[in-house]
């Protein structure tokens, strides 16, 4: 009797379901790898320098405290609105040439009254504005201009 060995089929790998999965995923991971960027900001800072101008500008300085109130050249006006403002600066401006708006803000007065300022400076046609800050020694100064290519006011204003 002769026994008929069979022969079992060696196992094979099969490549092409192995690309197909490694294709799949490679494509999640590209998709998913695009939602993950992060958008930024590209700022340039302004800078300050301690120049002096030769000839200071006219000037109109509004301060800003914690609570919210405003006073217009050192006299308070208490809490008013853009429109109130607006008006209140007009009339300050009125008799200056070419004025420069200075905004005192206090470090821990809210971001909206600020730019209620500025609101209120857009309504009455200034455009040349400085923000003064509190230097090291305990002057304050003027530290940015919103107008490009013009100097910041002097270092010993108080």
């Amino acid at each position: 009797m002769k026994f008929a060995r069979t022969r079992t089929a060696e196992p094979e790998i099969n490549l092409i379901p192995f690309i197909d999965v490694l294709l799949v995923v490679l494509i999640f991971v590209m998709m998913s790898a695009s939602f993950s960027k992060f958008n930024e900001l590209e700022l340039n800072l302004p800078t300050a320098d301690g120049r002096v101008p030769d000839q200071r500008p006219a000037e109109i300085l509004v301060s800003v405290n914690a609570q919210g109130s405003y006073s217009l050249q050192r006299q308070p006006l208490g809490r008013l609105d853009t429109k109130s403002l607006a008006e209140a600066l007009s009339s300050a401006a009125r008799s200056l040439d070419n004025p420069m708006l200075i905004i005192q803000a206090d470090a821990r007065s809210t971001h909206q009254s600020v730019v209620q300022v500025l609101e209120a400076a857009r309504r009455s046609q200034l455009h040349h504005i400085t923000f003064a800050t509190q230097g090291q020694t305990g002057s304050s100064r003027a530290a940015s201009t919103t107008k490009a290519g013009t100097a910041p006011a002097d270092s010993g204003r108080r």
